[in-house]
């Protein structure tokens, strides 16, 4: 059943539904009056809606049943991308949102090779949003990820407090083979706690980026054996993250 994310919250039991979502309803999906459609509102309730009206400014929804389910990770995780090369970060955060990501959080790294560009900013942040509406949409998700503007390492840093634990994947780590840290991280924490994860672009993170990241807190972890590329290793660790808190339990 299609999902779509409602910018306001139902008024007596009907969900209106408006601009390009209108358009996917009425034009992609070819939809008529009587089939159902699951809405989620901006609180992340979730619905079963049958269409009852469609006009040429809105789709109209009556509300079904309310879903009780909640499809998402009992953790908060923001993952924090050194600026990657190419569409990198479009495949983080479309998979990313995909295994459960809440919070997305691009940063200008000492060995990003792509310099943020501030004249074509707000295009590009409303590209990287439109991917995780979709993906969050496909994956059935009742949150719709946040896209957060990017920002320098020293700003990383000073927003770092707001977390309850914080982490970054050093490759130097997982060479030394160090196991611990990301999995007892995981044990110790509790429903509704927030994580952030810190992973560098290509060339990893550079030497005083690590030393701060230790002088500010951060644990520093290995993911394995093996070297992890900028837009593997978040997957991987999202992947863990679903596996300790949804598969072993």
């Amino acid at each position: 059943m299609q999902r779509y994310f409602v910018n306001k919250k139902a008024n007596e039991d009907r969900f209106f539904i408006d601009e390009e979502d209108r358009h996917h309803i009425v034009k992609v999906m070819r939809m008529q009056i009587g089939d159902q459609i699951i809405c989620v509102d901006p609180e992340g309730r979730q619905a079963v809606c049958r269409l009852a009206e469609i006009t040429d400014e809105s789709v109209v929804a009556d509300i079904v049943q309310w879903i009780e389910a909640i499809p998402e990770l009992p953790i908060f995780i923001t993952i924090a991308s050194g600026l990657p090369k190419g569409d990198k970060l479009e495949w983080i955060i479309q998979k990313g949102t995909e295994l459960g990501a809440q919070q997305f959080l691009p940063f200008s790294a000492a060995r990003s090779v792509v310099k943020w560009d501030e004249k074509k900013a707000a295009k590009k942040i409303d590209r990287w949003k439109k991917i995780a509406k979709e993906a969050a949409e496909q994956s059935h998700r009742a949150v719709m990820p946040k896209i957060v503007s990017p920002m320098s390492f020293k700003a990383l840093m000073g927003i770092s407090k707001d977390f309850d634990y914080k982490l970054a994947a050093f490759e130097e780590e997982s060479r030394n083979g160090e196991i611990s840290v990301f999995s007892s991280t995981l044990q110790q924490m509790k429903k509704g706690e927030s994580l952030l994860l810190v992973f560098g672009p290509e060339g990893g993170l550079a030497d005083e980026e690590v030393q701060q990241l230790r002088n500010y807190g951060f644990g520093l972890c290995g993911l394995g054996p093996r070297i992890l590329r900028t837009e593997t290793a978040p997957l991987y660790s999202l992947a863990a993250i679903s596996y300790h808190f949804e598969l072993l339990r």
